[in-house]
């Protein structure tokens, strides 16, 4: 009997999710960050998500950071590779698969190149944060209308 198939997120939740993770690698120092949506290309995933870790220890810190991530907002995660000295780690969280590597095994596999035809998103409009005016509040309000 096949086993049936994961549920997927709706597209605005797979994109709010992989905002954190892009948010939360740039927060740990993750360099050369870069987003693919594969949809297209793809019938595993939707979003590839490519970082380079400065050594392995940075490696570790990014990877336990996504954990975080992942856990906080309820995502399943299928699996995660990640082998001590490897310079290479993955997670996959059904629509949004990461990357991380050291820059030598980045340069080596190239991952990019073997996506060229997918679509890039722009970092930067992933990282950016909205800032929401505050509410004054009501003593805030009160103390105006005595002065």
């Amino acid at each position: 009997m096949k086993k049936p198939a994961a549920p997927k997120k709706s597209p605005s939740k797979s994109r709010l999710l992989l905002t954190r993770l892009v948010r939360a690698l740039d927060d740990k120092k993750a360099e050369d960050l870069q987003v693919l949506e594969v949809r297209a290309q793809s019938s595993i995933t939707d979003y590839l998500v490519l970082a380079t870790g400065t050594s392995e220890p940075h490696l570790r810190a990014l990877r336990v950071e996504l954990e975080k991530v992942l856990d906080s907002a309820g995502a399943r995660i299928v699996g995660v590779e990640s082998r001590p000295g490897s310079g290479w780690t993955v997670f996959d969280a059904f629509d949004i698969m990461v990357h991380l590597f050291t820059a030598e095994n980045r340069e080596r596999y190239r991952l990019d190149l073997l996506w060229r035809d997918a679509i890039a998103i722009p970092v930067a409009g992933l990282l950016e944060r909205s800032v929401v005016p505050k509410r004054k509040s009501a003593a805030t309000k009160s103390r105006r209308k005595v002065m």
